[in-house]
């Protein structure tokens, strides 16, 4: 049978009479109405207008409807599905039994998209909190499990000593002599490594005196930090952060791609001609360039994901009302709703 949606507010007049109407049309084309309240539509792109909306297989109307055209669009809609049974058309079949079931994937797809930013939050915790679990570990005496989130975490990061954070120990940081950091020891210092070898940099994890190295970098921690701490202040304020335009994503990209490409250079200092300036950054410029690129992407992702997430949840939830509304369920989904 051929269902009808029809969007529209509460105590709407020509709604009514439209209702009027697909009820006097029954003899002619069986059909079954499903009701939606348009204000809870109003964010999808297909539902963007005040007055009430009929929607009939493929065929739409809107604004002023008249009985003539919701006949109309009754027989080619039911003209349609005949022609598409008769034909044999398996997508049509199976777009039909998907239709009149709410499975349990449609279930949780509903709860997801209504709690997704627990998980993403809970994900980039666990990512950007793992690392600091490795030096405890160390301090403990569990060198084991704790080398085992070093090796994890090698291929996602370069681990360089003298660009990650050390705890438990004199300092929180040994940077290299060329970051010209004042009053702290050097990584050339505390190593003796003079030229330094980055394969050694990645290795050394520290010791009882210095501490043990964070399994992330700096500018890594930055970056998955403000993303996290983004993600909090998001939910909190109930997703409805609006997104920022792409340009000032890549604004944001500026100071962190400008602060890391500098640093090349230093790394090949012995083949580097003289007229190429060798720097390296420091602590609280990797913190702070991460920490913007971070916040930047999530405020311009999160909201992008919020958009299509929405969008889904309206579609299943019209899904279930028209199951509900035209199989006669009472059993309700009010936690996923």
């Amino acid at each position: 049978m051929i269902t009808v949606t029809l969007f529209c507010k509460n105590d709407d007049e020509v709604a009514r009479q439209v209702l009027g109407d697909l009820q006097s049309l029954r003899e002619i084309v069986p059909h079954q109405v499903v009701v939606l309240d348009i204000e809870d539509y109003s964010s999808m792109q297909s539902v963007s207008q005040e007055g009430p909306i009929v929607e009939i297989g493929p065929y739409r109307l809107e604004g002023s409807i008249k009985r003539v055209d919701l006949q109309v669009a009754l027989m080619a809609a039911q003209d349609r599905a005949i022609q598409l049974e008769q034909t044999g058309d398996k997508q049509y079949q199976r777009r039909v039994e998907r239709g009149a079931v709410f499975s349990r994937t449609d279930r949780f797809s509903l709860w997801f998209t209504k709690h997704y930013m627990l998980l993403i939050n809970f994900l980039v915790f666990l990512y950007v909190g793992i690392p600091f679990l490795a030096p405890v570990l160390m301090k403990v005496g569990a060198e084991v499990p704790a080398r085992a989130i070093y090796t994890v975490y090698s291929p996602l990061c370069h681990q360089l000593a003298f660009r990650s954070f050390f705890l438990f120990g004199e300092q929180l940081y040994y940077p290299r002599e060329l970051a010209h950091v004042p009053h702290v020891l050097t990584y050339e210092q505390i190593t003796g490594s003079q030229p330094i070898n980055l394969v050694e940099a990645r290795r050394f994890i520290g010791n009882e005196r210095l501490g043990y190295k964070v399994a992330l970098c700096q500018r890594d921690v930055a970056i998955y930090g403000a993303i996290l701490l983004f993600g909090l202040l998001f939910s909190a304020l109930g997703r409805k952060v609006k997104q920022i335009p792409w340009y000032l994503w890549i604004a944001g990209l500026v100071p962190i791609g400008l602060d890391g490409l500098s640093q090349l250079p230093g790394l090949m200092r012995s083949i580097m001609p003289n007229w190429i300036v060798i720097r390296e950054s420091t602590p609280i410029l990797r913190l702070v360039t991460g920490g913007i690129f971070g916040w930047m992407t999530a405020w311009y992702l999160f909201p992008l994901i919020e958009e299509s997430m929405l969008e889904t949840h309206q579609m299943l939830k019209r899904k279930f009302e028209k199951i509900k509304q035209t199989t006669g369920i009472s059993r309700e989904i009010t936690d996923a709703l």
